[in-house]
């Protein structure tokens, strides 16, 4: 089947399954079983549609709009192929995991939950297909609303206030991007992005359009400062939700930041590539920083999101380093990192939250330090969570482990030649990058200590067995994603490479001769700079792992020395819950170390809640001033046109002869005019 045919099956299904959610609104039961298959279908659909497009060349379907402007334009590339097979594998799995998951959410209106679902899944998969500006930016509000009823779902102060601050900074950046667009369809004549692509826009008017789609979508994204809604919003929605916003929704700021500055303008000034990257730097540092001072599991997860942003604009920083200084081995790598790790922390992501959720499903809290020896009633969920947190720690062999390798490779080749801006900048964003990843480490023993090892630290009565088995299935597909797209890297990175080579477009002759790999070994461009073997290293793993079963069987025939045991000595207490080690303690060095960080963290939520206060001032005058315009003008005119008609209404008796009458000395009046 024609992929434009599957991706139309894929939206009419989520159409489908969100209209049946608000028919079926009155028996959950039913509205969850018709929402879940639905978009599970939807999701299989929209796999379909988008893998043979990974690879391929470019296809467009286009129609004609309700206005000239308006033509209905779908492109279905590499780039955007890539974000819907996200998407679809986020959504399929999410789908599975609400089967048994919503029916917590039994009495507090299910119906609605999938209808907002489903038309939050279908936005999604309509922006990065759109290729018209009007429609993207439809697209783009529908989404951005969807997920907003998503986020206030629960109704409480905190979901609302949550919802308030992202409806705000969500619609602050669509501003800054319809602005960016309507600048350049004056340049081309056109809202099709056909048309901007051959537009040659001025330098000084294509950095403003640049920064404007940067700052817009970089809201969408959660980079740094622009992230003071992701930590609050997240949270704030039921899990497979949060998964889906912070697995996928994000990556579309991402994907808009490469549409804007690459796909469309060409990506051909170095400092935008410079800002990229080191946006990215300080957003992978805080964000790591700030989730290590986080005793909420869902807040932690939110944070690290922004680190792992971060990450994924150094690469695409990079990429467009590349692309400006004329080098397609860091165009392709730089970009392939980016995108590489966009693909990973979807799925790493997406486990994380999904295993937030079901400590949560059984627990019934978010506080970490509520929880504690969950691995022995929850061992699935411990297992599938463990795999999660050793990927987005980039622990080899997992997936983040490669797609950050690449990272730091592309920073290296970037740095040994280049401006000396280049040199300067490169090397300081692979110390931030290394920084980054040993407080991920720190971030993700101390989530899953707290969580899952060591004694429980409260009583929770509900955590006697793991959680139902569609929500066990939904992590166990996407912890083996983490091991697949790290084990089988070599296959996996020519795609990629592949995907990055059709974005960066301005180069791609000599980027299409960019290796990757070299059989089961990954090399950065050049084997001479690095090599890596994935399964080599899980081999050696595997070898490390038999070693004391080895010792074990070559010492079996000696005679052991006998074994006291006894209880462990703690300065003269017997060891209680109470002398277990806490999240705070923990990271008291690191919260010491990073004190100024912290501070501002502090100030830019101060900022934004100023913003946020004059925003509803704003708001409140409106309110004020809307029913004085009503009062002193719309009101009188109204009243005198219903006084007119009340006048009027003696001039309409129904009497024949005087309508006989108003015809005749119509006659003389229009006679007299004439002779006149």
């Amino acid at each position: 089947m024609h992929p434009f045919s599957l991706l139309l099956v894929s939206l009419l299904l989520s159409l489908v399954g969100a209209v049946a959610s608000l028919l079926y609104r009155n028996d959950e039961a039913t509205a969850i079983r018709l929402a879940g298959f639905a978009g599970a279908l939807s999701a299989v659909a929209g796999l379909g549609a988008s893998l043979p497009a990974l690879v391929g060349p470019a296809r467009v379907f286009s129609i004609a709009g309700p206005y000239p402007f308006a033509h209905f334009v779908l492109r279905l590339d590499p780039l955007a192929a890539l974000m819907i097979a996200v998407i679809s594998l986020l959504a399929l799995v999410a789908w599975i995991y609400s089967l048994a998951y919503v029916k917590e959410y039994a009495g507090r209106g299910i119906g609605p939950m999938g209808f907002f679902m489903n038309l939050f899944i279908a936005a999604m998969v309509l922006v990065v297909a759109a290729d018209n500006a009007f429609w993207f930016l439809i697209f783009f509000e529908m989404m951005s609303l969807a997920s907003y009823f998503l986020v206030i779902f629960d109704q409480d102060e905190d979901a609302i206030s949550a919802g308030y601050l992202y409806f705000f900074v969500a619609h602050a950046g669509s501003v800054l991007i319809m602005i960016a667009f309507f600048l350049m369809a004056n340049q081309a004549g056109s809202f099709d992005f056909a048309a901007f692509r051959i537009a040659h826009v001025p330098a000084p008017l294509s950095s403003i359009v640049f920064v404007l789609g940067f700052l817009g979508f970089g809201a969408k994204a959660g980079m740094m400062p622009l992230h003071i809604w992701l930590p609050r919003a997240h949270p704030a929605a039921p899990s497979h939700a949060s998964a889906l916003m912070s697995g996928v929704m994000i990556k579309i700021g991402v994907f808009g930041i490469i549409k804007v500055g690459v796909d469309l303008l060409g990506g051909d000034v170095l400092w935008w590539g410079i800002l990229v990257l080191a946006v990215g730097a300080v957003s992978s540092v805080l964000g790591v920083a700030y989730a290590l001072a986080e005793r909420d599991i869902k807040r932690l997860l939110a944070y690290s999101s922004v680190e792992n942003v971060g990450i994924i604009l150094m690469g695409v920083g990079v990429g467009m380093i590349g692309i400006a200084t004329g080098r397609p081995v860091v165009a392709v790598v730089g970009m392939m990192a980016g995108l590489y790790h966009l693909l990973n922390h979807a799925v790493f992501k997406g486990l994380l939250f999904l295993g937030a959720g079901s400590v949560i499903y059984r627990a019934h809290t978010k506080d970490m330090e509520a929880m504690g020896g969950l691995a022995r009633t929850m061992p699935w969920t411990a297992l599938t969570f463990l795999i999660g947190a050793l990927a987005i720690a980039a622990v080899p062999p997992l997936n983040g482990f490669v797609s950050e390798w690449y990272g730091y490779q592309a920073l290296f080749a970037a740095a040994f030649s280049g401006t000396f801006l280049v040199k300067l900048a490169t090397p300081i964003a692979a110390t931030m990058l290394g920084l980054t990843g040993a407080l991920a480490v720190m971030c993700f023993v101390k989530a899953y200590g707290m969580v899952f090892a060591g004694a429980p630290r409260a009583h929770h009565p509900n955590t006697e067995g793991d959680v139902p088995v569609p929500m066990l299935a939904a992590m166990g597909i996407l912890a083996l994603g983490c091991v697949v797209l790290g084990l089988l890297a070599p296959l996996v990175a020519p795609v990629m490479t592949t995907i990055a080579t059709a974005t960066i477009g301005a180069m791609a002759t000599d980027a299409a001769r960019v290796v990757v790999t070299d059989g089961a070994v990954l090399i950065p461009g050049d084997a001479h700079q690095a090599a890596l073997s994935t399964p080599l290293i899980a081999v050696l793993l595997l070898v490390l792992a038999m070693l004391p079963v080895v010792i074990r069987a070559a010492f079996a025939g000696k005679r052991a020395l006998p074994r006291r045991a006894a209880q462990p000595w703690a300065a003269g207490y017997l060891p209680d819950v109470h002398m277990s080690v806490t999240g705070r303690g923990f990271i008291q060095p690191i919260l010491m170390f990073f004190r100024p960080l912290y501070a501002v963290r502090a100030d830019i939520d101060a900022a934004w809640a100023v913003v946020v206060r004059r925003f509803a001032d704003f708001v409140s005058l409106a309110r004020r001033v809307e029913p004085g315009w009503d009062r002193g003008i719309v009101d009188p005119i109204a009243r005198g046109v219903q006084v007119l008609g009340e006048r009027m209404q003696a001039v309409q008796g129904g009497d024949l002869r005087g309508y006989c009458l108003y015809i005749v000395a119509a006659l003389v009046i229009l006679l007299a005019l004439a002779v006149r």
